[in-house]
């Protein structure tokens, strides 16, 4: 009787595990939702029943919440400009994203604070230039701010710049100032389970240059008078006039990514201080050279000291061939189960086919995780939500 017991829970064991290791086997499914979302998430009950009824029929574990871009809060803030919760305040008579928080929990879904941290898009207005001025922004070498519609010159005509104004992370004032934002994110609304740091870089130019060597040749950020100030108090060299050379050149581009670097652990650290479980994910551009030395984000090193513990890669493309290599060259055997993958369903909505053979193509390869931008492109998109839900089978995190 013994022995039949024992050789019962010995099977009983064998299908447990056989059946976690499958499911272990399924990356986790996320989505980001704007502030822009037709859906309205925090605007009544009845919009964020129904945003997190679709999340989990399409089989949806992890929402990314966006609650602060443009240093605009959409949460309830006393730091910083609350316009627009207060636009959204007056259509739910009420915070909702405690109830958001909790309705997904429910659901067997994480909800995480999706902040906008370096970019202020086009609000001149922001709190932080009313507080320190435009000195707090980057800017290039000419020193004109990412813009672009501000200080063209005759190299516009063949570079385009990304339309965004860009806050300089090698500036003290911009760290504290946005780590302040994140602590009080992360203490008024304790129930969110991870925070998303996007827009943890310098801005982006088509085409970049590989490295300052080549900066007569393009356009590239960080020409900030205190960033600049700092680097010349630590090796003697001013970046607008030192001779380029390779030594130089590799100074003053790893003083860029070592800025990115600081400025994304002072925020983790910030975010830890106010909730030591939170689980912080950043998100990367695709391409690991374009990473390394135009947006200067150093995000292996980020995994490695532990800074975050997953990245996001914004891999949004319609070539699929191009996805691929990206999707292959960044799942490196030491990181890979850190490294998530961003689909731009945006682009391909009217192309559902062409989302299943990217996603078909992550099946094989094993991504921690999957992320899908955006809620909007599945929503009303009956195809997507079926493919979705069979692609990935749930596995619905612990409540």
């Amino acid at each position: 009787m013994l022995k039949k017991i024992f050789l019962f829970l010995v099977a009983v064991s064998f299908f447990i595990t056989v059946f976690s290791a499958a499911e272990a086997e399924s990356p986790r499914l996320g989505v980001w939702i704007t502030v822009f979302s037709g859906g309205k998430a925090l605007h009544s009950k009845s919009n964020a029943d129904r945003i997190v009824s679709i999340c989990k029929e399409s089989g949806i574990t992890d929402i990314y919440l966006q609650v602060y871009r443009a240093d605009k809060a959409y949460y309830d803030s006393s730091l910083t400009d609350r316009s627009a919760f207060e636009k959204i305040l007056a259509s739910s008579g009420e915070d909702l994203i405690p109830y958001f928080i909790e309705l997904a929990s429910k659901n067997r879904i994480r909800v995480h604070a999706w902040i906008n941290l370096l970019s202020l898009a086009h609000n001149y207005e922001a709190n932080i230039i009313k507080r320190s001025g435009r000195d707090v922004l980057t800017f290039d070498q000419k020193g004109r701010p990412s813009l672009s519609p501000e200080g063209k010159d005759e190299l516009d005509r063949y570079y385009s710049r990304e339309n965004q104004l860009f806050l300089e992370p090698g500036d003290w004032r911009v760290r504290e100032y946005l780590g302040e934002i994140v602590q009080e994110i992360l203490i008024k609304y304790p129930g969110f389970y991870g925070l998303h740091m996007d827009y943890i870089r310098y801005p982006t130019v088509t085409p970049y240059i590989p490295g300052a060597r080549f900066t007569s040749h393009g356009i590239s950020y960080g020409y900030n008078r205190m960033n600049i100030l700092n680097f010349t108090k630590a090796t003697g060299l001013d970046p607008r006039t030192m001779d380029m050379n390779r030594v130089n050149a590799l100074l003053w581009d790893k003083w860029r990514r070592d800025q990115v670097t600081r400025f994304a652990e002072y925020i983790s650290g910030k975010a830890r201080n106010a909730s030591p479980s939170v689980e912080i994910s950043a998100a990367i551009v695709p391409s690991i050279e374009k990473a390394y030395f135009s947006t200067f984000q150093n995000w292996t090193e980020w995994l490695d000291k532990k800074i975050v513990d997953n990245v996001v890669v914004m891999n949004y493309t319609d070539d699929n061939d191009i996805f691929r290599l990206y999707t292959s060259s960044l799942m490196m055997r030491s990181i890979s189960e850190k490294v998530q993958m961003g689909i731009g369903a945006y682009i391909m909505k009217e192309n559902v086919p062409r989302i299943k053979e990217q996603v078909e193509y992550l099946k094989t390869i094993s991504p921690a995780g999957v992320v899908i931008f955006s809620y909007d492109d599945i929503a009303d998109n009956s195809e997507l939500k079926d493919l979705l839900s069979s692609a990935f089978k749930r596995v619905p995190p612990p409540s």
